[in-house]
């Protein structure tokens, strides 16, 4: 991962955390800098990310402060969080891929309809384990078309993909639609994510989109019951 965006997501959860408040004012870049050993221009980098999602604020000749977030801001960045994948969520933990397939298939009916391709077009078909500092943590079937995310490789399935798509092909991840459900755990599920025979997990079907408005992704992911939790933000017009 880019330090800039390595920074950039320690950031962002600070803020999203209460450690840095509306308001408050961020220390000055240059002991970013000292903090995170990296050059100025990374810093800004990471700040400008941070700008450009509405978290902060840059006020000329005073400093970088924390934005005063009215809850329609804080309910909007909320939900764009979810979109930011594990390896940004966990920064201060090791982050990796158990890959247990990679290939590129022929899309059934069902995948395609979901994916608004027609039947037979190329995919990705990635299953995956997500660990973090050596524990599974979630099971993660994934489709894709290759059209839309070119150039795919093992490498990136092991780490994130969100951030070879946002990084590399210089893509922006916008939004996604979610059902979420509870089920046992099958024999393989609970035997990948550490479980007893018949603990429940939770189950999140996805589609995701770019700001282009194409869909990119079609998802299951199985969430260890422990680890497993979600947030709704509200609100009566």
């Amino acid at each position: 991962m880019p330090k800039y965006m390595h920074i950039a997501n320690v950031l962002r959860n600070q803020i999203m955390s209460g450690e840095y408040v509306a308001n408050q004012q961020l220390p000055l870049e240059k002991e970013f800098c000292e903090v995170f050993s990296v050059s100025k221009m990374t810093v800004k980098k990471a700040l400008d990310i941070l700008v450009s999602e509405g978290l902060i604020i840059k006020r000329r000749g005073y400093g970088t402060f924390v934005k005063d977030l009215t809850q329609v801001e804080i309910q909007r960045l909320m939900m764009s969080r979810q979109f930011i994948g594990t390896s940004a969520l966990y920064t201060k933990s090791e982050v990796r891929s158990k890959v247990i397939n990679f290939t590129v298939d022929a899309a059934p009916a069902d995948i395609a309809e979901h994916l608004n391709i027609e039947e037979g077009s190329f995919v990705y078909n990635i299953y995956r384990v997500r660990i973090v500092d050596g524990e599974p943590l979630a099971i993660e079937q994934t489709y894709m078309p290759i059209d839309v995310i070119p150039g795919l490789k093992i490498e990136n399935v092991q780490g994130s993909i969100y951030e070879y798509i946002e990084v590399k092909l210089n893509s922006a991840i916008q939004s996604a639609h979610r059902k979420i459900r509870v089920r046992k755990a099958t024999d393989f599920e609970a035997n990948e994510l550490g479980l007893e025979l018949g603990d429940p997990v939770g189950i999140v079907e996805q589609t995701g989109y770019l700001n282009t408005g194409e869909l990119f992704e079609y998802s299951f992911s199985i969430h260890k019951y422990d680890s497993f939790q979600i947030e709704f933000v509200l609100t009566r017009e």
